[in-house]
């Protein structure tokens, strides 16, 4: 076990948010420092939502202050070919896919939503009761 090594998990729209709320240049460095430093950083949900030109800014110093020298997980919905449609312009997303990717393990994940196969299991479940009738089981994806 590695004692004092930190983590810290939180969504891309969270980080954008504390970011974004520093009032000052050196409140935000002083944040941007913060998020440098931490030993894993997991930035989920990127890509779900579009970045105006400060925020795609912020998301670009944040990983190009970790590059090469801190870990970082980017959770995503997107293909990395498809950033563009998230990023303001094609350059700020091509220099963030190449700092992400250097040195990366990228894991792809095909399949049904976990959160979609609850909902049906739910609503089977809800379906079954009113019905007086078994549930079925889940469907496997």
């Amino acid at each position: 076990m590695n004692v004092g090594r930190s983590a810290l998990f939180l969504s891309a729209a969270q980080l954008l948010l504390d970011l974004g709320a520093q009032e000052s240049a050196r409140a935000l460095d002083r944040r941007l420092h913060h998020y440098s430093k931490i030993g894993l950083l997991v930035i989920d949900e990127l890509g779900f939502l579009a970045f105006d030109n400060r925020n795609a800014d912020l998301i670009f110093q944040v990983v190009s202050r970790r590059y090469e020298k801190k870990s970082i997980v980017l959770t995503t919905n997107l293909a990395f070919a498809d950033w563009h449609t998230v990023f303001p312009s094609a350059t700020c997303a091509t220099a963030l896919v190449e700092r992400v990717v250097h040195h990366a393990d990228i894991v792809k994940i095909d399949g049904k939503s976990y959160r979609l196969r609850e909902s049906e299991v739910a609503a089977n479940q809800r379906s079954a009761a009113r019905h007086g009738k078994k549930p079925k089981p889940p469907s496997s994806a």
